[in-house]
């Protein structure tokens, strides 16, 4: 065997060199910290596996909670939609009724509503009309030809304090109509809201 002369230079020094030869037993401490080695391994490997089956378990919650939340914003959205309707056509009426209670009372108006009730009771001989004490006055100055009995006609106009400006009532011997304007109102809310 040649024997070996040079000198060999390391960039570093050597650390924890043993001989070799027959391993020697290791010691408890070497065997304590394997052990602990190898539990923390366990648990590292434990810990990542409750980790993402816990990240699972709660990606499928969020899911879950994002398609129920899409659901309700999907059956939130049609009722909306109705209630902005049903909003809208109130204010609409509200705006209106101001509008027309805002209105001068000319005989003209009152005329037109005697006219609208009375062609609901075309054929009646006998009926009464009822209308704001007002309004009766305001027809009377104007000669309304309404005041006129038609041939075969027998009716009479009445002051009524039932009745509000612009509307009237007319009584027949089969029932009433209501010609108030509220009464309209109520019943083109009524329409509009169904």
């Amino acid at each position: 065997m040649n024997s070996w002369s040079e000198t060999v230079a390391l960039p570093r020094p050597l650390r924890d060199i043993r001989l070799a030869g027959p391993a020697a037993p290791p010691s408890s401490e070497d065997l304590r910290q394997a052990e602990l080695a190898a539990q923390y391994q366990r648990g590292l490997a434990d810990g990542e596996k409750a980790l993402t089956e816990k990240l699972i378990q709660q990606r499928a919650e969020l899911h879950e909670l994002a398609q129920g939340l899409l659901e309700s914003l999907r059956q939130a959205v049609p009722q909306v939609i109705r209630d902005t309707e049903n909003t809208m056509v109130s204010l609409a009426l509200a705006v209106s009724q101001k509008l027309v209670a805002g209105l001068p009372i000319s005989s003209e108006m009152v005329e037109a509503a005697v006219r609208d009730a009375l062609a609901q009771v075309e054929g009646a001989a006998r009926f009464t009309v009822r209308l704001n004490r007002a309004d009766l006055e305001l027809l009377q100055k104007a000669g309304s030809p309404l005041l006129t009995p038609a041939a075969g006609q027998q009716f009479r106009f009445l002051a009524s304090p039932d009745v509000t400006r612009g509307g009237c009532l007319v009584e027949t011997n089969f029932g009433t109509v209501d010609g108030r304007r509220e009464t309209k109102f109520d019943l083109l809310k009524r329409n509009l809201q169904t």
